[in-house]
Parts: C-alpha cells; structure tokens; sequence
C-alpha cells in the first residue's frame, strides 16, 4: 500500500468515526431534550442547536426526527433484551431476586434510555409508539419460545406459553416504568434508593408469584 493509499484510508476512518460520533450526539440531546417534556414537543432545530451542527446536518444521518426516535426505540429494546435474559437464565422462584438485581442494575446504568423507552409507549410520535408496541410484542413470542424449550413444559400449549411471557415482560416492564421515573439522589455512589429498593423488592415478589404459580398451573386438555 502507498503512502497515499494509506493516508486516504485514514482520512475515511476518521470521517465515519466523526459522523458515528456525531449519530451518537444527536441521540444523547434527543434523550435529554425529551426527558421532561416528551419526544413529539422536540424539534429538529432544538437538537441540532444542542450537538452544535446546523439544522441540514441532521439529514447526513436520519431522514426524519421521527426516524431518529425509531433508532433511539431499536436501542433502548436492544437494552431491554439485555436485561430479560437475567430472568430467562435464572427462572427458578428462588433465583428471582438476584435476577433482579442485575437487571435493575442494568437499567440504572441506561436510565435515560429505559425512560424514553417506556415514556413513549403511550404518546407522542405515532410511529415511536408504535415500533415500542411492536417490539416487545416480538419480546413476548422470543421469550414463549424460550418457555417452550424447557422440558417441564413441554406439554404447555402456545397460548399457555404466550399467556406466561406475557407475564414476565409485564412485571419487567412494569417495574422498569417505575424505577425510572423516581428522582435518582444526586451523589449517591452504589445501592438503591428507599423509592428504588421497594420497586425492586415488589418486582421480585411479583416474578416469584408468576413462577410458583407455573408450578401449579395445569395445560387444558
């Protein structure tokens, strides 16, 4: 390779990682700029302003505001997977409270983007609201497939399997609706809050609930 082979190869490094870092920018003021008053009252000049690029800009990556707050739904549901497979990989009554642990931990490090996530499920931009709905429709069906590879319910019908995810994802999302919206302390190191430790301690009792009673639910016939 050429010298100049090597420094045009560098130079276009360097540009996609300045518009991925710009992409990334543009995500982080959206989060922020909708915390308090919602996506939909966002506006595209507010949030250029914000990264400091001028408003024709934006176009170099999203097409729309509304398909930035599609991005920002991807990867606020790609998190939310992250924090299921606490729960799928420990589904025993007993292992409820460390799986809840970790992902409550998990969403205090995202809170921001759980917020926007299950802010938006119920307003604003039609098409955010939307993708959220559609997306963890899908997370309900992953987590019955899951359900169903476990040799103790392999007589369970889809509906039965359906009708347990269900469960699971309600009281996770539940329970993520609620830790985000309390005021997180300013300078609190590690632990919970009184607020966040009784939304978790409910969180488990209720994922407890759900698993004994799959071990006294009996498939129809």
């Amino acid at each position: 390779m050429t010298r100049a082979n090597s420094d045009d190869g560098a130079a276009t490094a360097t540009r996609a990682q300045r518009k991925e870092q710009t992409r990334q920018q543009l995500l982080d003021a959206t989060l922020e700029l909708s915390r308090d008053r919602g996506f939909a009252a966002v506006s595209l000049r507010e949030i250029t302003k914000s990264v400091g690029i001028v408003p024709t800009a934006f176009y170099r990556h999203f097409k729309s505001v509304d398909e930035l707050g599609l991005a920002i739904v991807d990867e606020g549901i790609r998190e939310l997977r992250l924090t299921l497979r606490a729960v799928r990989r420990n589904p025993a009554p007993a292992d409820a409270a460390r799986s809840m642990d970790v992902l409550f931990e998990h969403v205090r490090n995202k809170r921001e983007l759980f917020r926007f996530l299950f802010r938006e499920r119920y307003g604003g931009s039609r098409e955010v609201t939307a993708a959220i709905a559609s997306e963890l429709r899908l997370i309900v069906r992953e987590l019955a497939t899951d359900l169903s590879r476990v040799p103790a319910l392999d007589t369970w019908s889809d509906d039965d399997l359906d009708m347990t995810a269900g469960l699971f994802v309600a009281v996770v999302q539940d329970g993520i609706a609620d830790f985000v919206s309390v005021a997180e302390p300013d300078g609190r190191a590690d632990g919970y809050s009184a607020a966040e430790k009784a939304i978790v301690e409910r969180a488990v009792r209720q994922l407890r609930l759900v698993m004994l009673g799959m071990g006294g639910w009996r498939p129809r016939a």
